[in-house]
């Protein structure tokens, strides 16, 4: 039977997808949903938006007549209820994923395991990927007040450091040249082991055949001097992504954050000192986000040297401290908020890329008359060649720089 893989949401999923992938034996691998028997929906549940592109999606596929089991983050949220209307014949917990060969054979089944397990599956390959997304933790240890992630996948616990190393090494030796660094909180890596985000990159970086890494979204508290010992290193990919959440400390404090914009923009600008680009998170539109309270935001987030930005509207989610507050921001104020921070970061961004810098591109695929990739700034790369280049490194001094990315010939 042939089994087709859904992911939704962030880049931990992706990688959990892998996992169940390399754990598959007895089942055929498609990467076309019409072909499939058996579809396995991975999903994600960090709105009440989220909920309902799962809830959507497999409405649709229940007309197909396909067979459907339910894992991912959504598997704790709304599993009880997709599978009591039958709506999926099986769901599953992140813990329960290495076993899925297993669960492929039954039907009728719900089991969710637990939220304390850590991962030790290796994966030696990402179908369909020119880079690979290596989950080093799981879970989070803070309690922001719109986020319901920490209680679906439970308290921050590290990867096994020597089983990351052996995946890597392996990856490595598959040809694969770019990591990116995931989990739900990649920052607290190795506080419960005695190792250290910093320690483990150095680590790696003695691998044979690694070429870059990335680093998934980390806190600035977590940004210790340890950390930014390895800023300038040649493997580091110029790029980090640090969430802020809002720049306005009062709202910061409504958002249960540890950051504070006095301590945030310094580390900021030290960052931005060594070349780096940086990126962030930002809500607009969360309960208790006055007017007065968004100016300050936009005069404060205008100092800060980004070049790129997660930006969210505010969605309601079931379940934590953020559904039950007071002082709702209207959906049109929310969305033109966002349109004045997603403006300011455009703006930001296409600045630093004027600068002109050698960009060091991994390609990962071809789109039309384009090979796309990212250079070590996490800029998109469109380039034009008679040459072959899908998976090869490639490096660029000439290039246009356009609000779609930087365009090129090689």
């Amino acid at each position: 039977m042939k089994v087709y893989f859904k992911t939704f949401g962030c880049r931990t999923n992706l990688f959990d997808t892998q996992v169940m992938m390399s754990s598959l034996r007895d089942f055929t691998l498609t990467q076309n949903e019409e072909d499939a028997d058996i579809v396995v929906v991975n999903s994600c549940t960090v709105t009440n938006g989220a909920d309902g592109s799962v809830r959507n999606y497999i409405n649709r596929l229940n007309r197909s007549g396909k067979k459907i089991y339910l894992t991912g983050c959504g598997a704790f949220t709304k599993g009880e209820d997709l599978f009591k209307t039958k709506k999926v014949i099986g769901v599953f917990g992140h813990s329960e994923k290495t076993k899925i060969n297993e669960l492929l054979k039954k039907e009728h089944f719900f089991v969710l395991g637990d939220l304390e397990s850590v991962d030790k599956a290796i994966v030696s390959e990402f179908v369909g990927k020119s880079r690979a997304f290596i989950k080093i933790q799981e879970g989070c240890d803070f309690r922001c007040s719109y986020c319901i992630i920490p209680y679906v996948r439970g308290n921050a616990r590290s990867m096994d450091e020597e089983l990351i190393l052996e995946q890597i090494r392996l990856l490595a030796a598959n040809g694969f040249g770019e990591f990116i660094f995931t989990g739900t909180n990649v920052g607290s890596y190795g506080k419960d082991s005695g190792s250290s985000l910093a320690k483990l990159l150095k680590r790696v970086s003695l691998i044979r055949g690694v070429r870059r890494v990335r680093v998934g979204s980390i806190e600035p508290v977590q940004i210790d001097e340890e950390f930014k010992e390895i800023l300038d290193e040649p493997w580091m990919a110029k790029h980090l992504h640090i969430a802020l959440q809002h720049t306005s400390d009062r709202m910061l404090e409504f958002m249960n954050r540890r950051n504070r914009v006095a301590e945030d923009l310094p580390l900021f600008e030290e960052i931005a000192s060594h070349g780096y680009a940086i990126g962030t998170d930002f809500i607009v539109g969360h309960p208790g986000e006055s007017e007065e309270i968004f100016k300050e935001a936009v005069e404060n987030i205008k100092k800060f040297p980004l070049t790129h930005i997660h930006l969210f509207t505010y969605s309601k989610r079931d379940g934590t401290p953020a559904a039950t507050m007071k002082e709702p921001v209207r959906g049109d104020v929310a969305k033109g908020r966002y349109k004045v921070i997603k403006e300011i970061i455009e703006e930001k961004n296409r600045d630093f890329r004027m600068k002109k810098l050698p960009l060091q591109v991994l390609i990962e695929s071809k789109k039309g008359d384009y090979y796309f990739g990212h250079d070590q700034f996490f800029n998109p790369v469109f380039v034009q060649s008679e040459l072959d280049l899908e998976g090869n490194w490639i490096e660029l001094y000439d290039y246009e720089v356009k609000k779609e990315g930087n365009f090129a010939k090689f």
